[in-house]
């Protein structure tokens, strides 16, 4: 898993598979979107407005975290 947070947009992408792939976006609301890959597995979820939704401070100009075991 990898999340990454662009401070100039407010924006954050949570990425669960490698690589490039086809993928079916599903609005949930103006802010958070849902990428499907094959066989509708979450491949990815982007959120806007992201300082607001995750707490996070404007301060911060990128944010990338990488190999993130989920518990």
């Amino acid at each position: 898993m990898k999340i990454k947070y662009d401070s100039e947009v407010d924006a954050a992408y949570i990425s669960f598979k490698k690589g490039k792939t086809e993928v079916t976006t599903i609005r949930l609301n103006d802010d958070v979107a849902i990428d499907l890959g094959p066989n509708e597995e979450i491949v990815g979820i982007e959120i806007l407005d992201a300082s607001a939704r995750l707490g996070l401070k404007k301060k911060i100009l990128e944010l990338e975290l990488e190999n993130l075991n989920i518990a």
